[in-house]
């Protein structure tokens, strides 16, 4: 990623863990990171054993006063989080600014949705990962240990799509018109050599 005000990744067909690395080494250099859609994120191994090992974790809590922590967080972009923040020095003050200077979304909310987005091809799945190997979504893990907004994210993300499919095909008939409206202007010889000036 080269250094940019804002960096907006999308999240879906990046496995967690490679994802996660990359996007703490940003935000070490100084970086804004924001990661969409957490909720189509991939996680190397089955969900059955992603679930055991999850369970496992849950079991691990403060014998004194559980409140102090460790949390285990449910929603997949805080747990995309907490994997970040396991790749920082959160504990200092650069780590913490790092920490600061990252944002996680499930779904695509309103800013984002009309920004553009990237990938991180060090962290494809389908580059990534050996097609025999099994895998699962964090979305799905996440409702197997307590998130409960599946179902409604689903309906926002249908309403997105929809909108963005409305978008792009009046952008394609106003693109269309511009062209043609470019090809029957009649141009004198001194203009044409002003456009393709300005064009160069």
């Amino acid at each position: 990623m080269s250094f940019q005000k804002e960096v907006v990744v999308d999240g879906k067909g990046h496995l967690l863990g490679r994802t996660a690395s990359s996007v703490a080494k940003e935000l070490l250099q100084g970086q804004k990171v924001t990661v969409v859609r957490c909720e189509d994120m991939n996680i190397s191994g089955s969900l059955f054993r992603q679930r055991l090992k999850y369970m496992t974790f849950k079991r691990k809590t403060n014998n004194v006063n559980p409140t102090h922590g460790p949390f285990h967080y449910r929603a997949p972009s805080k747990i995309l989080w907490r994997t970040i923040r396991g790749m920082l020095p959160h504990k200092t003050a650069r780590g913490q600014a790092a920490l600061d200077r990252l944002k996680c979304f499930e779904g695509m909310p309103h800013p984002y949705d009309l920004k553009k987005k990237q990938v991180i091809p060090q962290a494809l799945k389908m580059l990534r990962l050996k097609p025999h190997r099994k895998y699962c979504v964090l979305g799905d893990l996440s409702q197997k240990v307590g998130w409960k907004c599946q179902d409604l994210l689903k309906r926002l993300e249908d309403k997105r799509r929809l909108r963005a499919t409305k978008f792009f095909a009046k952008k394609k008939v106003v693109q269309k018109a511009r062209l043609q409206g470019k090809k029957a202007a009649k141009l004198s010889a001194e203009e044409k050599a002003l456009v393709a000036k300005v064009g160069a």
